[in-house]
Formats: C-alpha cells, sequence, structure tokens
C-alpha cells in the first residue's frame, strides 16, 4: 500500500502527522495504513481519502490487498 498512498501525500506537500491530524487518528496509525502493516477501518479509509482528495474505496481494491499481502508474506 505503501507507494500509491505515499504519492498522494507527498504530491499535496503534506506529513504524515498533517494528514494523521486531519483524518483525527494517531501519526502512528496513519504510518502502518501507509506502510502496508495495517489495513484500515472503513471509517478512516473514508478520512485519509476525505484529507487527500481520492475515493476511499481504493482501498478496499483487490489489486490494493493483494499488494498489502504479498508485504506482509515478504516481511515475515
Amino acid at each position: 500500500m505503501k507507494k500509491w498512498l505515499e504519492k498522494k501525500r507527498t504530491d499535496k506537500k503534506m506529513t504524515q502527522y498533517q494528514v494523521a491530524k486531519l483524518s483525527n487518528m494517531p501519526r502512528t496509525t496513519y504510518s502502518s495504513i501507509e506502510q502496508g502493516r495495517r489495513r484500515p477501518s472503513v471509517k478512516n479509509a473514508m478520512r485519509i481519502a476525505t484529507v487527500l482528495g481520492f475515493d476511499w474505496t481504493i482501498f478496499f481494491e483487490k489489486e490494493i490487498r493483494e499488494t498489502t499481502l504479498k508485504n506482509k508474506e515478504v516481511k515475515k
């Protein structure tokens, strides 16, 4: 998940802290989502998407889920 979400954030010239604060979540939670270590809840997905300006359902698209799962398998 890291690549596309990080790009969305950096394209807006925002820090993880800024996105997390505007999304009303701890920075560590946002960081874990961006790095693919954690999947967002629907509520958090909607908040992040609103802040960064994209459709929140992208978090739950098959390609994104598979990339996240592959990242977890590699890290084990």
